[in-house]
């Protein structure tokens, strides 16, 4: 899923080259997309746009006549731009925004159809749909560490909470704990002054670092390559790969349609975290550190 980072550069590339233009046509190609009825989609055209902005890990297009186009991307939602006029795509394509300087495609891969749309009149519409996280760049320590206080979860879950935190994910998660040397089951409400002071500044300096990195590497091209695994990233999809700070073999936990990627030396005290699948199949045969799997391992 893009994430703040990931959405950031989105919205770079959108304002230099929609900001000031105007909506010619919101063309729908698969109707699931569109979640709102009210006002009807075809109210953006002949709309200037005014302003792009994120809501969490979503994208808002400001019209005049205070409407917001309000995209989500979801899981598998990418943006495309193309010259005017071009046709929506006919397997990933959902909708295709006609702007007077180009045309602005929202696909998504896969059969599941998750991304979505709305139109939405005013701001108290589109502050309806805001979940409530906390924008952490924005953010001072004292509310970073009153946001993370007012739930017991995981620090894992925390992070990923829209109604925590704002615009964080599965990847960078993994990314922010690592840096942090935070393991991603320990409790928020465990946590020390020293390690919570430590997790706010290593979540601001990762989504900063990668900002910059992914702002780099687009230039002034639109950015085509939106992906939750990188080759410079420390953890997040590395499984069994080494760890860049101590060279451990990084590890995972799977559940549902997330994973935690996490290193067992520099995260956990060498403790390895109990995947709930796995661990309940092999029971007492289920590693209980690095060492322990590395001898299992060699010993197969």
């Amino acid at each position: 899923m893009p994430e703040l980072p990931d959405v950031e550069i989105y919205l770079a590339a959108l304002e230099r080259r929609i900001v000031g233009a105007e909506v010619l046509s919101v063309r729908i190609r698969n109707p699931f997309v569109l979640r709102s009825v009210e006002p009807p989609v075809g109210e953006a055209a002949g709309r200037q746009v005014i302003s792009v902005s994120r809501l969490g890990k979503r994208i808002v297009i400001g019209l005049t006549g205070d409407l917001h186009l309000v995209i989500h991307l979801m899981i598998a939602g990418r943006l495309r731009w193309y010259p005017a006029g071009k046709p929506v795509p006919a397997r990933a394509g959902l909708v295709a925004f006609e702007f007077s300087t180009g045309t602005l495609v929202l696909t998504e891969a896969g059969s599941r159809r998750r991304a979505s749309l709305h139109l939405v009149r005013g701001e108290a519409a589109l502050r309806d749909m805001n979940r409530g996280g906390l924008e952490v760049l924005d953010a001072t320590l004292a509310e970073f560490a009153a946001a993370l206080a007012r739930e017991n979860h995981t620090l894992k879950r925390a992070l990923t909470d829209p109604r925590i935190l704002s615009g964080i994910g599965n990847a960078y998660s993994d990314e922010i704990l690592h840096a942090a040397r935070l393991s991603p089951m320990k409790l928020t409400r465990n946590l020390n002054e020293e390690e919570v002071g430590r997790l706010y500044h290593q979540t601001r300096a990762t989504l900063q670092t990668w900002i910059r990195r992914l702002r780099e590497e687009a230039g002034d091209d639109f950015p085509t390559g939106v992906t939750a695994f990188r080759k410079e990233m420390a953890v997040h999809g590395r499984f069994r790969q080494p760890c860049p700070t101590c060279g451990s073999p990084v590890q995972r936990i799977v559940y549902a349609e997330n994973q935690v990627n996490y290193c067992p030396t520099c995260q956990t005290g060498g403790k390895l975290l109990a995947d709930r699948a796995w661990s309940r199949l092999l029971k007492e045969d289920w590693p209980r550190s690095l060492e322990e799997l590395e001898e299992k391992t060699a010993s197969r």
